[in-house]
């Protein structure tokens, strides 16, 4: 395992998160419900631009759930991470693939080459780092001219109602008690949230969508079809993370604009916002 001095971090979001994936590890996770999260992600990665025996990146890896689906597919993956915690979960998830290189650093101090990656990826990492912008261009730094790089930022509901806008200012004011608790009381707090309000009104949207309607105008009915235990590590992720920002479109296509990558798309699917580009040459 790689080592390297971390910088651009939070030292409570970083302890935090390797507290989540220790305890929800994803184990517990079907293979049809991972497949499932996993396409909703990389449905817009170009697999084809990728040379043969590809070496890439997952920029904040966790548990390595992405990577587990990923490895198979490459030549090396790179997965990086600056808990070592969260490390320890990823080194189980995937003890079975000789082709991971597990590296402990934060995002500007990975030890490896500029220009050196032929592929990247950060879901739902970056937005959790004190300087976004640098964060990514950072991971645009480790890839080769050409090369892709698939990113998920909350977005900043730039195209929800008043309404909806509203709630989320609610639920951060939530986030930013909760996140202060101690651990224990955190993981009790967050999943009496997931009991409370992310199932009861997932089920709502699904039995909205098997009425004929269409159930997207609905919080949280994204996990309309979303295990228990799914439910439980997002709200532990919403709810307990100290650090967050969140994105327009706008802003994220400008910030992959300044990183030096171009051909931007952006997913029409939720998670909002999901969005792939390739470095300049």
């Amino acid at each position: 395992m790689q080592t390297g001095a971390p910088r651009n971090i939070d030292p409570q979001t970083v302890a935090s998160f390797g507290s989540e994936w220790a305890r929800f590890d994803q184990s517990e996770l079907s293979a049809d419900e991972l497949g499932r999260l996993f396409d909703t992600y990389f449905d817009v990665f170009p697999w084809d631009r990728l040379p043969p025996a590809a070496v890439g990146f997952d920029m904040g890896c966790g548990s390595g759930r992405w990577a587990r689906l990923v490895a198979p597919r490459v030549g090396q993956m790179n997965c990086i991470d600056p808990s070592a915690e969260a490390l320890a979960v990823a080194a189980r998830t995937l003890a079975g693939f000789d082709n991971v290189n597990l590296v402990h650093a934060s995002v500007d101090t990975v030890p490896m080459a500029p220009a050196s990656q032929d592929f990247g990826y950060s879901l739902g990492v970056l937005h959790h780092i004190p300087d976004t912008a640098a964060a990514l261009a950072a991971c645009t730094r480790l890839l080769k001219p050409g090369a892709p790089f698939l990113l998920y930022l909350y977005y900043r509901f730039d195209n929800r109602p008043w309404w909806f806008r509203l709630l989320w200012r609610a639920s951060d004011w939530l986030r930013s008690g909760i996140s202060r608790l101690p651990d224990a009381l955190k993981a009790a707090t967050t999943d009496l949230l997931a009991a409370m309000l992310y199932w009861p009104l997932a089920r709502l949207a699904r039995l909205v969508e098997r009425a004929g309607m269409n159930p997207a105008a609905l919080p949280l009915s994204f996990y309309r079809n979303a295990s228990f235990y799914t439910m439980r590590t997002d709200s532990r992720d919403r709810f307990g993370t100290p650090l967050e920002q969140r994105f327009t479109r706008r802003e994220i296509l400008e910030m992959m604009q300044a990183a030096g990558l171009e051909q931007v798309r952006f997913s029409d699917k939720e998670p909002f916002w999901v969005a792939v580009g390739v470095k300049a040459a």
